[in-house]
């Protein structure tokens, strides 16, 4: 699949710039469990997926840096000095957000020309812009031997999203697009922002994301409101952050805030152990504690947190109806994007055709399907 972005975006380059390009290629992520608590210091299980962004790129002589979305056919021609993001930017903010913040760092790539292509579908929560900043910074890197280890590069690029994209993310996203190992999930602490990889067999099961492909426009100001609601009981409960609390300290200040405020609170303490249980049960290759994981996550983040919808509520239910799924939940930041499931193998055929039927009857739309592998992180392609 990516064999053919690849070969793509490195012809498009050597058409336009005439010489050989350094090929990098990024990957999206998925979360196996562990929704909204980056934010709150706690732990996550993302991976690494077989979709995500390819980027060819070259250092130029001209006095500007030329930069071509081959999927957009959009070419940015900019000014390496005095870098500012851009009103209605887009894809662009990502990439000015990247050489800004190495210039920040004293870092100095000099010009270069580049071409890059993504197959993550937009939209479906699998973070096409972390791949898309640790694209660049890890072929800038590369180029100009700026000497940045992944650690520093992710940082960047959670730099680039927070100043030029306006999106004050975790490190979730840029951590499991840079250190994404083959067959493996990644159990991230995002306070100490270190992982432990566990290698991923579901056995008689496989992962299918089913994409509502519907985003309501709740998103943006709800994350940043659920955020408040976190930081705030935080402060209230004199801890750094909802990592640290447990539910008794929680029920100690239930009578001084409201009951949607106790909720969303508990949801992430809950959450936080349900992600260490779901790493216990894949020691123990139990899929179906595994599963039972999954159904609480989604029931916790429809009827607690909220940032469920209609369209991801009805996915989860239909899984929970079929005898061939053990697990499903919504999956990213909410209102709208995938949901997780964990399928048997020999009847997800069945079982996808029948859920789009039902999907497409309730909504009048269609959903998407996908299956994914989980692959490795930001690398060079030979």
């Amino acid at each position: 699949m990516n064999k053919k972005l690849i070969t793509e975006v490195k012809d498009s380059f050597k058409a336009q710039f005439k010489t050989e390009p350094l090929m990098v290629f990024s990957p999206g992520r998925i979360n196996l469990i562990g929704e909204h608590t980056d934010y709150n210091e706690g732990f996550v299980f993302p991976a690494a997926i077989n979709m995500g962004i390819a980027l060819a790129i070259q250092k130029s002589d001209a006095p500007t840096s030329k930069v071509f979305a081959l999927n957009k056919e959009e070419l940015h021609e900019f000014d390496i000095v005095g870098i500012a993001p851009i009103k209605m930017g887009e894809w662009r903010n990502y990439i000015l957000g990247v050489v800004a913040e190495l210039q920040i760092l004293g870092k100095k790539p000099k010009n270069f020309n580049a071409v890059f292509a993504g197959n993550i579908p937009g939209g479906a929560g699998m973070s096409s812009s972390a791949a898309l900043e640790n694209s660049f910074v890890f072929g800038l890197n590369e180029l100009f031997h700026l000497g940045l280890s992944k650690e520093e590069m992710i940082l960047v690029s959670q730099k680039a999203e927070h100043h030029y994209a306006g999106v004050k993310c975790g490190i979730m996203d840029q951590y499991a697009s840079m250190f994404g190992i083959e067959d493996s999930a990644l159990l991230l602490d995002c306070r100490t922002v270190t992982s432990k990889p566990y290698k991923i067999d579901f056995k008689d099961y496989e992962i299918m994301l089913i994409n509502t492909n519907v985003k309501h426009d709740l998103s943006e100001s709800a994350y940043n409101d659920r955020r408040d609601v976190c930081e705030n009981v935080s402060k209230r409960l004199g801890i750094v952050a909802l990592r640290d609390a447990s539910k008794a300290d929680l029920d100690s200040i239930k009578a001084e805030i409201t009951d949607a405020d106790y909720q969303k609170a508990l949801y992430i303490i809950e959450e936080n152990n349900r992600v260490k249980e779901f790493a216990k049960a894949i020691e123990k290759d139990d899929v179906e504690t595994l599963g039972a994981l999954l159904f609480q996550s989604h029931d916790g983040l429809s009827n607690q947190y909220k940032v469920s919808c209609a369209e991801l509520d009805f996915l989860v239910e239909q899984a929970q109806e079929s005898p061939d799924v053990v697990g499903a939940r919504m999956m990213g930041g909410g209102f709208g994007g995938c949901t997780i499931n964990l399928v048997l193998k020999s009847k997800a055929e069945a079982f996808k055709t029948d859920v789009s039927k039902r999907f497409k009857n309730e909504f009048g739309t269609a959903c998407s399907i996908y299956e994914v592998m989980l692959s490795a992180g930001t690398h060079i392609v030979k």
